[in-house]
C-alpha cells in the first residue's frame, strides 16, 4: 500500500487500493525520525538560534521541561523553512506554542484527534466519491470519470498545515520516536501515550502537494489498467482450435486466472486447462500477449501460435478502442503488449522517488513501507519469509501434494487447493448456489448479518457491524475501503455479474468483508490516532479469518475430523507461495532504486530474472524445474507499490491468531483484538495472543499435521 499515513492509512487501506492514496506522502504514519533536512534545503533556523530557544523556554517554564523543550525545538527547526519566518519569528513562535502544562497538553490532543477524524475522514469519502464511476461497476467510464479520480482531495494538506503553522505546533509539543525507541518503551506507554506518540508522527515530512498529486496520478492508472485487465477464455484456442472453456468466461487477471486455475483440481480433465491458464499467466508476465486478446471478446487467440483472428462468435461488448477488420476468421494484427505491465511501475517508482527527499529518516520508499508502515525492518521480514521458504516442512507437504494428485508437480501446482475444506462440487455447482443465493450486490449485503451470526456474533453486533457497511458492484477484482468517519460506512466491491455473484466473486467479497469487519470495530478504538490494525498484515489476517470459511458459509463444507491438520497444512503451502511472490516485490524494489533510469523493457527483464532466482532458489530443488517466471503474475506488483509482503506476513500473523480462536468465541476475541489499536505488531500480538510474531508457530502445526495427514 502506498499511503503513508497514520490515520489515513485506516481509512483506505484494503486488500487492493481502490484508485490509489488520495493524500499519498502527506502524512507519515509511522516514522523513524532521523537527522537531515527535507527538501534539500537547509533550515534557516542555526544551533545557536535553537538553543537560545530553548533557553528562552527553560527560562520560562521550569528545568523540569527542558527535555521535551529540547526534542521539540530541534523538531520545528529540522522542518521550519525560509518561508515560514525569520529566527526571531521562530523564537517567538515556540514561546507562544509550546505548552507546558500536562492537562492542557492532553486537551490539546484530544481536540487533534477531533479535527484530524474530520479532515481525514472526508478526504477519504471525497477520494471514494471521486473515484465511484472507476471502480464501481456503473455503465460506460467517460474521460472525465479518470480526471476527477486523479484529483488528490488532500494533496495540498501538508502544506497548508506548514502554512498555518498547525504542524510546527505538533513538532514542538510532541516527541517523535525512533522505530527503536517505540518497541523499547512501546510496551510501557499508557493508551494516551502512545495516541500523543501516533500524533507526533503525522508531521515528519514536507512533501509538496504537486508531487502528491502526481502519486495520486500514477496510482490511480496502475490501478484502471489493472482493473480492466480480462481474459476471455472462451476466445484462447488449443493448437488443435478447440475451446476448453465456457462461453462468456471473463477472468481478471490475476486473481480471477489463478482461482480458476485452483478450480479446475477437482475436475478430471482440469489438467489441460490449467496448463491454458499457465501458459496465458506467463506471456502476460513476459509481455508476450498480443495487445488485442486484452480485455477483447471479439477475437480469438491461438495460443501457442500467437495467431488472432475475427471471432465469429462474440460473446460480450467488444472495446471500442477496437475495430473488427474483415469477416470471421480473419486474421488481425497480433503486436505485443507494449511493455505497458512495466511502465505502470517505472511510472510508480519515478514518482515515489520525487518524495523521497521530503522525508527525514527513511530517505526510500523501501524504508518508507517497512520502517514506517509495517514497523518492522525490512531484513527482519525477509529472514521470516526465508525461515518458511527453507523449512523441511515444505518438502513434505510437496510429496503430500504429488501423492494426491498421483503425478509430479508442475509449476502452478504452488496454487494447490487440495487441502482446503471441499464440498467436492465443481465449481459450476458453486457458481448455481451462490448466484441464486446473492443474485445482486445487495443481496450480499442482506446476507451478512447470517455470515456474522455464524461466526458466532451477537444479533445486536452483526446489525451494528451490516449498518456500517455498504456493497458495490467492482470493475476489478474486489477491494475493502473502510469508514472515514464513524457517520460513514465501510464500502466493499467485488464482481457481481448479470446473472449473479460467481463463487470467484464471493470468495474475494469474503475476504473484503473479513477487512470491513474489522475496519468497523477499529472506528470505534478509544483514540482517533489508534483507530487502526498496526499494519496491513493484521487487515489482511482477519479477511483471511473470514475467506477461510466461505463454504461453511454456503452450508456446503462437509464435516472433517482432519480440518485443523489440513487447515494447517494449506496454511504452511499457502504462506511457501506468497513468501516467494512478496521477495519478488521486495527485490523488485531495491533493483528499481538500483537502476534508477530503467526503462520499462530493462524493468520486465529484471523482474523476470528476479522471479527466475527466487523460483531457482527456494522452488527448483521441490518442484524438480528451473527458470520458472511464474510468481511474477500477481498484479499487486503493477499498482499496489511493495504491498505483498502484507500478505505472507498476514499468513504468519493470523495463525496464531486462529489458533488462539479455536478455544474462545471467534466474534468477541475479534472484537477485542480490533480495540487494541495501532499500537506496534508485536505489542499487538502480544497483547492479542500473549507472543511475539514468529514463524515457529505456523511450522510446528505443518510439522504436527502431517503426522495426521497420511494421504
Amino acid at each position: 500500500m502506498s499511503h503513508p499515513q497514520l490515520l489515513f492509512h485506516r481509512l483506505t487501506r484494503g486488500c487492493r487500493l481502490a484508485v490509489g492514496p488520495a493524500v499519498v506522502g502527506v502524512l507519515v504514519w509511522s516514522a523513524s525520525f532521523g537527522g537531515g533536512i527535507a527538501m534539500g534545503q537547509s533550515a534557516p533556523i542555526s544551533e545557536t538560534q535553537i538553543k537560545a530557544a530553548i533557553d528562552g523556554l527553560v527560562a520560562m517554564n521550569g528545568e523540569a521541561q527542558r527535555a521535551r523543550i529540547d526534542k521539540g525545538v530541534h523538531q520545528a527547526a529540522q522542518m521550519w523553512r525560509t518561508e515560514d519566518g525569520t529566527p526571531a519569528e521562530f523564537e517567538k513562535f515556540c514561546r507562544e506554542n509550546f505548552i507546558a502544562d500536562p492537562q492542557t497538553l492532553q486537551q490539546t490532543t484530544d481536540h487533534f484527534e477531533q479535527y484530524f477524524e474530520g479532515v481525514f475522514g472526508h478526504f477519504a469519502e471525497m477520494g471514494r466519491d471521486l473515484s465511484w464511476y472507476v471502480d464501481v461497476e456503473s455503465g460506460p467510464i467517460l474521460p472525465v470519470d479518470y480526471s476527477f479520480a486523479q484529483y488528490a482531495a488532500g494533496a495540498h494538506f501538508s502544506d497548508d498545515m506548514f502554512k498555518t503553522k498547525i504542524a510546527f505546533i505538533v513538532l514542538l509539543n510532541y516527541p517523535q520516536h525512533t522505530l527503536e525507541e517505540r518497541l523499547r518503551l512501546g510496551p510501557s506507554w499508557t493508551r494516551e501515550q502512545w495516541a500523543q506518540a501516533r500524533l507526533a508522527q503525522v508531521f515528519t515530512d514536507r512533501v509538496p502537494a504537486d508531487i502528491s498529486q502526481r502519486l495520486n496520478e500514477v496510482y490511480v492508472s496502475a490501478g484502471d489498467y489493472i482493473s480492466q485487465y480480462n481474459i476471455w477464455m472462451y476466445h484462447v484456442l488449443t493448437p488443435e482450435g478447440k475451446r476448453l472453456f465456457p462461453k462468456g468466461l471473463r477472468l481478471l487477471s490475476h486473481w480471477n486466472l489463478r482461482d480458476e486455475l485452483k478450480s479446475q483440481y477437482v475436475k478430471p480433465d482440469g489438467l489441460a486447462r490449467q496448463d491454458m491458464i499457465y501458459e496465458v499467466m506467463l506471456k502476460i508476465i513476459r509481455q508476450e500477449i498480443p495487445a488485442v486478446v486484452v480485455n477483447n471478446p471479439g477475437v480469438d487467440w491461438q495460443l501457442a501460435t500467437d495467431k488472432v483472428t475475427v471471432c465469429p462468435d462474440v460473446d460480450g461488448d467488444v472495446p471500442a478502442s477496437w475495430k473488427a477488420s474483415g469477416p470471421p476468421g480473419a486474421v488481425v494484427d497480433n503486436a505485443r503488449e507494449p511493455d505497458t505491465r512495466y511502465a505502470r511501475v517505472v511510472d510508480i517508482f519515478h514518482a515515489e522517488k520525487a518524495a523521497d527527499p521530503y522525508y527525514l529518516g527513511t530517505p526510500t520508499f523501501i524504508q518508507r513501507r517497512f520502517d514506517r508502515g509495517r514497523e518492522i525492518p525490512e531484513a527482519e521480514v525477509e529472514q521470516m519469509f526465508t525461515t518458511v521458504l527453507s523449512s523441511p516442512v515444505i518438502k513434505k507437504v510437496a510429496n503430500l501434494i504429488e501423492k494426491r494428485l498421483g503425478r509430479k508437480l508442475r509449476p502452478f501446482d504452488i496454487w494447490y487447493a487440495g487441502f482446503r475444506p471441499d464440498p467436492r462440487m465443481p465449481e459450476e455447482e458453486l457458481d448455481k448456489i451462490v448466484a441464486a443465493k446473492y443474485p445482486t450486490a445487495g443481496a450480499f449485503e442482506a446476507g451478512i448479518p447470517d455470515i456474522l451470526r455464524k461466526l458466532g456474533f451477537a444479533d445486536s453486533t452483526a446489525r451494528f457491524v451490516v449498518a456500517h457497511i455498504q456493497v458495490d458492484p467492482s470493475r476489478g477484482s474486489g477491494h475493502a475501503s473502510a469508514p472515514g468517519r464513524p457517520v460513514d460506512k465501510a464500502h466493499l466491491r467485488t464482481r457481481v455479474a448479470a446473472t449473479g455473484m460467481n463463487y470467484k466473486g464471493y470468495n474475494i467479497a469474503t475476504h473484503e468483508l473479513g477487512h470491513n469487519v474489522e475496519q468497523v470495530f477499529s472506528s470505534t478504538v478509544d483514540h482517533v490516532m489508534l483507530r487502526s490494525v498496526p499494519n496491513n498484515a493484521f487487515t489482511e489476517g482477519f479477511a483471511y479469518v473470514f475467506q477461510n470459511r466461505n463454504l461453511e458459509f454456503l452450508g456446503v463444507a462437509k464435516p472433517d475430523p482432519l480440518a485443523e491438520s489440513l487447515n494447517a497444512i494449506n496454511e504452511i503451502w499457502s504462506t511457501y507461495e506468497i513468501a516467494g511472490v512478496s521477495l519478488i516485490d521486495m527485490r523488485m524494489w531495491n533493483w528499481l532504486y538500483a537502476h534508477p533510469k530503467a526503462t520499462p523493457a530493462e524493468l520486465r527483464e529484471g523482474v523476470v530474472a528476479i522471479a527466475k532466482d527466487i523460483w531457482n532458489e527456494y522452488y527448483a530443488p521441490i518442484f524438480g524445474v528451473k527458470d520458472v517466471a511464474i510468481l511474477a503474475i500477481y498484479s499487486h506488483l503493477i499498482d499496489n507499490g511493495l504491498y505483498l509482503p502484507d500478505y505472507a506476513l498476514a499468513h504468519i500473523t493470523t495463525f496464531p491468531v486462529e489458533q488462539h480462536m479455536k478455544t474462545a468465541n471467534v466474534a468477541g476475541e475479534m472484537q477485542r483484538m480490533c480495540k487494541i489499536g495501532a499500537v506496534t505488531p508485536d505489542e499487538w500480538m502480544r497483547e492479542a495472543v500473549g507472543s511475539s510474531i514468529s514463524t515457529g508457530p505456523l511450522l510446528k502445526a505443518a510439522e504436527d499435521a502431517l503426522k495426521v495427514v497420511k494421504k
